[in-house]
């Protein structure tokens, strides 16, 4: 029987890279007889975290336009043209019987070049609210596997399939890790536990709500496991250290982002899909900051889907300063509000994502 060969495109951010190796994972799980290449952008954090995941990945010169104006636009289509042709050359040469998009800039090229050419896509939208890229791209491609109800504003209704996005499969059944979790963060069982994360580089206007209002958790009978992100860690400790506040512990990374969501009560977070999927899948009352720097502000639909359903709480980033310390410690105070977010979130959750997708990837090149 000949190989199955696969190209999988996805990256840019954790969000996007991780849905994509966890779709290969779930791929490689179903079919012995696969060859899954990923398709990258240059310089950006796939082209790292790819290859420690055991896949081989080749790289588009792409890069997004900046919102500002700025001298690398004026580069963009010079690049986008080389992207196309890249891809197109990566195409011919690895003969993909499918190729799949999970986001992230090289996707377009990548899809786009594989419809011209005749070869079956499957695009994988992770929001609640689809990007350009992927509006075009949907036009020509078999399959699209949302995570949103409502995604027929966007996409062809016959090609939609209502999957979830794909997420770790160590974040399943964190319950039995509670004790495991508050041992490792050496944390106070009797005291409940706000976690604050703000994605490996951090979020400024977390970081500096926390920070401003830091005598706020003093002398509370609750603690808080802080992860900043690597640009503000070192100015977040020192500040933190200056205020004498010892139930709060910052770092600049969570390498056991399992153990964080089994100790906590209450999470603090961006609103990218990937966290969002995550969050629903860990059964977490959260409260929800989205980023103002996105795309047609889509980290705000994707908060609005689950506070819509009582599954989560938002506060806009403008507010967040003033708003996001107090709003957490009374939420913490009120055990039937959490117990209700943490029932309506599990009830969103889509924790066979990775395997529906990769059924589906299979089931159109067999077609």
């Amino acid at each position: 029987m000949q190989k199955i060969k696969i190209i999988v495109s996805g990256g840019g951010t954790g969000g996007h890279i991780f849905p994509a190796i966890s779709i290969a994972n779930a791929l490689k799980a179903k079919q012995d007889d696969i060859e899954i290449l990923f398709v990258g952008a240059d310089g950006k954090m796939e082209m790292e975290k790819v290859p420690a995941a055991g896949y081989k990945i080749i790289g588009l010169p792409i890069r997004g336009l900046q919102r500002n104006f700025s001298k690398e636009n004026l580069k963009f289509f010079s690049r986008l043209f080389k992207s196309l042709r890249k891809a197109k050359k990566i195409i011919k040469e690895f003969k993909p019987d499918a190729v799949v998009g999970v986001g992230g800039y090289a996707s377009g090229p990548l899809l786009h070049a594989a419809n011209k050419m005749g070869i079956p896509s499957l695009i994988q939208e992770q929001n609640s609210y689809a990007g350009i890229t992927n509006k075009l791209l949907a036009k020509k491609a078999n399959k699209i596997c949302v995570a949103y109800q409502g995604m027929e504003r966007f996409f062809p209704a016959d090609k939609i399939l209502m999957t979830g996005n794909p997420v770790r499969k160590d974040l399943i059944q964190l319950k039995d890790l509670r004790s495991e979790a508050q041992r490792f963060f050496n944390l106070d069982r009797s005291k409940k536990t706000l976690l604050v994360i703000g994605g490996s580089l951090g979020a400024r206007t977390i970081n500096q709500s926390i920070i401003e209002n830091i005598e706020a958790f003093k002398d509370k009978a609750i603690q808080v496991v802080w992860q900043c992100g690597k640009f503000y860690h070192t100015e977040m400790k020192e500040k933190l250290a200056k205020a004498n506040v010892d139930n709060v512990q910052v770092s600049d990374f969570l390498a056991r982002m399992d153990l964080a969501y089994a100790a906590a009560d209450l999470v603090i977070s961006r609103a990218g899909a990937g966290t969002i999927s995550e969050l629903c899948l860990v059964e977490k009352a959260c409260i929800l900051v989205p980023s103002p720097n996105v795309s047609e502000d889509h980290q705000t639909k994707n908060a609005m889907a689950l506070v819509n359903q009582d599954a989560a709480m938002m506060i806009p980033d403008v507010e967040a300063k003033e708003r996001l310390v107090k709003e957490a410690l009374l939420l913490l105070d009120r055990d039937s509000e959490l117990e209700k977010l943490e029932k309506n979130i599990a009830l969103l959750a889509k924790p066979n994502a990775a395997d529906e997708i990769a059924d589906e990837i299979l089931k159109m090149i067999k077609q």
